[in-house]
C-alpha cells in the first residue's frame, strides 16, 4: 500500500514572536516494512537556519531557527510512503518471555535497535508496581513472549476507555493507569511500563493510522490523526502492537519514529520568545493511492487548544 501523508501544524500567537527555535520530527522512517518515496517539509516564516541530523535511534530531526517577527508558525510535512509488512506471527509462537528477558539482558549489541535501550525506565515511563502487577496476568510461566504481549494488549483495549478529555500530554502514567482512561499516548506508555516491569524490551512508536470514512460520507480534510503504539522485542525481532485498537501492526500503520517514550519522538518541540498565549491547530490526512486528497476544509484531528 502507498500512502500520501499530510501533517499540518499551525501555532497562532497572541503577541508577536521575535525568536523561535524548534526541533521537527515529521519525516517517516525507512525500514520496519516501509519505504519513504518522497518527503518534504515547508515552514513559514522562512527559517534563518535549517539543520538536518539523525539522532542515535535513527530518527531524522530538523532543527530550525526563526528570527523574523511573526504571529503564526506554519509547518507542513508532505510524504509518500510505501508500506508492506509480513503477516503477524502465529498465536503463542516464538520463545518464552523468560528466554526473551534473559537474551535481552545478555545481549552485547548497542546499536539503535538493540533491546537493551528499551528495558529500563525512561522520562515518561517509570516502573509502577501496580502496572507491573497488572501485566502478570498475561505472563504465565513458560508462555511465549509474543502471546503474552498480545494478550496484554487485548486486555488494555478491553479495560481502558478512550477519552480525549481524561488526560493531557503531561498526565503522569500512574494517573492515567488509575483512571483507566486516556488516549493512544497513555495506552502506549502504560503497556510499555507493564512490559518493562517484567523485563521485556518495549519501545514507543509514533506515526499514523489509516482511517476509513463512514459509508456514504466524503473524507474530510484534516480529519485523520497522528497515532502511537508499542513495539515489543520478542527475541526474534521487533513486533508492533496497538493497545488503543487491540490489533497487531500491519499495513494500515505508518511509522514515523521509535524511541523510549514520547519525549524521544515528539513531532515538534522547542522554544519561542513571546509573552502572549498561543493556539495550536493540527490537521492530518492519510490518503491511500487511488483516493484524492480532500480539498474542502473540514474537521481537524485536534481541536484548537489555548495554552499559556
Amino acid at each position: 500500500m502507498i500512502y500520501t501523508l499530510r501533517h499540518l501544524t499551525r501555532y497562532r500567537y497572541g503577541k508577536p514572536v521575535r525568536f523561535a527555535r524548534c526541533a521537527l520530527r515529521l519525516r517517516p522512517r525507512d525500514g520496519d516494512g516501509q519505504r519513504v518515496i518522497e518527503s518534504a517539509l515547508t515552514i513559514s516564516p522562512t527559517p534563518r537556519t535549517r539543520v538536518v541530523r539523525c539522532d542515535y535511534f535513527g530518527l531524522e530531526t530538523e532543527a530550525v531557527t526563526i528570527d523574523a517577527v511573526h504571529s503564526e508558525l506554519r509547518v507542513e510535512a508532505l510524504s509518500r510512503v510505501a508500506v508492506e509488512r509480513p503477516p503477524l506471527p502465529a498465536p503463542e509462537s516464538g520463545p518464552s518471555w523468560e528466554e526473551v528477558r534473559r537474551a535481552a539482558l545478555a545481549s552485547r549489541c548497542l546499536g539503535p535497535d538493540a533491546p537493551i535501550h528499551y528495558l529500563f525506565p525512561s522520562v515518561r515511563v517509570p516502573l509502577v508496581p501496580a502496572v507491573t502487577d497488572y501485566a502478570r496476568a498475561s505472563f504465565a510461566p513458560g508462555r511465549s513472549a509474543y502471546g503474552a504481549a498480545f494478550d496484554l494488549m487485548r486486555r488494555i483495549r478491553a479495560d481502558f476507555t478512550f477519552d480525549s478529555k481524561a488526560t493531557t500530554v503531561h498526565t503522569p502514567l500512574a494517573e492515567a493507569f488509575a483512571l483507566r482512561a486516556g488516549v493512544c499516548q497513555d495506552f502506549a506508555h502504560i503497556m510499555i511500563a507493564a512490559l518493562r516491569g517484567l523485563g521485556m524490551p518495549a519501545a514507543y512508536v509514533s506515526g499514523y493510522l489509516r482511517t476509513i470514512p463512514p459509508v456514504g460520507r466524503p473524507r474530510l480534510r484534516g480529519a485523520d490523526a497522528s497515532h502511537a503504539w508499542v513495539s515489543v522485542w520478542c527475541g526474534e525481532g521487533w513486533i508492533g502492537l496497538d493497545p488503543t485498537n487491540g490489533i497487531g501492526v500491519r499495513d494500515d500503520h505508518i511509522l514515523v519514529a521509535r524511541g523510549r517514550d514520547y519525549t524521544d519522538v515528539c513531532p515538534i518541540d522547542g522554544i519561542v520568545s513571546s509573552s502572549g498565549s498561543q493556539k495550536l491547530r493540527v490537521e492530518v490526512d492519510v490518503i491511500p493511492d487511488g483516493e484524492e486528497m480532500p480539498r474542502e476544509a473540514g474537521e481537524t484531528a485536534e481541536a484548537e487548544r489555548e495554552t499559556a
